[in-house]
């Protein structure tokens, strides 16, 4: 199974990752705190469908339970947003035909330059929309730093960003 998985990482270079390798979901930090970053931190918070303040949407702490039942995980590593989000939903699909029904992916959403929340309207692309790591309750920074990837809070705005996205797999 674990060499199986390997072709997602394999894919994930091939469609644009800077890194993406395959990671126990034990090896994934979980902290709940990262509700109150979304909650006070984020300028989108109660303005899109994949926040956690979204109606429906599963908080940090339930999030856990849910996403600690898979084994493995890829990690995708980028420097933007669109190809961090675009790759993950790439190996999610490929994976998914692969006969791996519960693929899942998490990445920064931006399908949209402006999320339809509020106004009201329905996700314009409820089929690829995802919530973030963060928004699920992982501690993005420690998972990351766990696995030897470069990342760190953004001083200045001409600093290189760094941009991860999970699949998660099973």
């Amino acid at each position: 199974m674990e060499s199986d998985f390997e072709k997602y990482a394999v894919l994930a270079g091939e469609l644009g990752a800077k890194d993406a390798i395959i990671i126990n979901v034990r090896d994934i930090v979980f902290d709940p705190r990262t509700y109150l970053k979304c909650m006070y931190g984020c300028s989108t918070w109660g303005k899109s469908w994949i926040c956690p303040s979204a109606p429906g949407a599963l908080k940090p702490w339930e999030a856990k339970d849910v996403l600690s039942r898979y084994k493995k995980a890829l990690i995708i590593h980028t420097h933007d947003k669109d190809s961090s989000q675009r790759i993950s939903f790439a190996i999610e699909s490929k994976a998914f035909v692969d006969g791996y029904y519960f693929a899942f992916s998490m990445s920064d959403c931006g399908l949209c330059e402006e999320c339809s929340f509020p106004h009201g309207e329905p996700c314009r692309f409820p089929r690829k929309a995802r919530p973030a790591m963060q928004a699920m309750g992982i501690d993005v920074f420690a998972t990351a730093k766990r696995q030897g990837f470069p990342i760190k809070t953004l001083a200045d705005e001409n600093q290189k960003e760094n941009w991860y996205s999970l699949v998660m797999l099973e």
